[in-house]
C-alpha cells in the first residue's frame, strides 16, 4: 500500500523527477510524458464516469477497473526493466489485463450495429468525455511507442498492447454510452462544401 504523508519534496524544484527505480530524469523526459498522459487519460475516464450514473449496461464498472489498471501502467512505465535486481518484482501490465479489455470490448460491440461512417465525438456528456479520453489514450500511446524505440529505453508488450486496446475500449464504450450507437453522430463527408 502507497502511503503519502508529504505531498511536496521540493526535490523536483530544479526540473528533474525520480522514476520508481530511483533514477532521477529531467521532468520533460518522454517516459514521463508517456506516464503523465497516461494520468491525464485516467483523469478523463474519471470525468466520463461522473455523467454515466447508472443505466450503462456495466460500463462504469468497466471504467473503474481501467483506471486501476493505468495505475497499474503507470506504475508499469515509472520503474522500466534496467536489469537491477531491487529485491521486489515492480508491478507490470499483465496479458491477463489486455485479455479482459479484449473481451469487454467485444460484449459492448456485440450490442452495437456496424458503422457505416465515422462518427463525430458527442451525443451523450459521458460519452463525449470518452471521446476525449479516447484521444488522450492515443497521445499516451504515442509517447509509449516513442519511448519503446529510444536507445537505452524499453517498455513492456503488454503494457504496448494494453495502451492501443485501450482507445478501442474507450470508442466503443462511448459508442455503447449514446444509447448503444443511436445517439452516435454520423460525419458526412463534404457536407459544408
Amino acid at each position: 500500500m502507497v502511503t503519502l504523508n508529504r505531498i511536496y519534496t521540493r526535490t523536483g524544484d530544479k526540473g528533474s523527477t525520480a522514476l520508481g527505480t530511483g533514477t532521477r530524469v529531467p521532468k520533460h523526459h518522454t517516459r514521463i510524458a508517456a506516464y503523465g498522459t497516461v494520468d491525464e487519460a485516467n483523469c478523463a475516464i474519471g470525468i466520463a464516469r461522473t455523467w454515466l450514473g447508472g443505466g450503462d449496461g456495466g460500463v462504469d464498472e468497466m471504467l473503474l477497473r481501467v483506471q486501476n489498471d493505468m495505475f497499474d501502467l503507470g506504475a508499469d512505465l515509472c520503474a522500466p526493466d534496467d536489469g537491477v535486481d531491487r529485491g521486489y518484482e515492480p508491478l507490470r501490465i499483465s496479458e491477463a489485463q489486455v485479455a479482459r479489455l479484449e473481451a469487454e470490448i467485444d460484449a459492448m460491440n456485440g450490442e452495437l450495429e456496424p458503422l457505416k461512417s465515422f462518427i463525430l465525438p458527442g451525443g451523450t456528456q459521458g460519452a463525449a468525455a470518452l471521446h476525449l479520453a479516447r484521444t488522450i489514450a492515443r497521445r499516451a500511446e504515442r509517447h509509449m511507442v516513442e519511448l519503446a524505440e529510444m536507445k537505452d529505453e524499453s517498455v513492456s508488450e503488454p503494457a504496448l498492447r494494453y495502451i492501443n486496446r485501450l482507445s478501442d475500449f474507450l470508442f466503443v464504450a462511448a459508442r455503447f454510452t449514446n444509447a448503444r450507437g443511436k445517439s452516435d453522430i454520423l460525419w458526412t463527408p463534404g457536407e459544408n462544401r
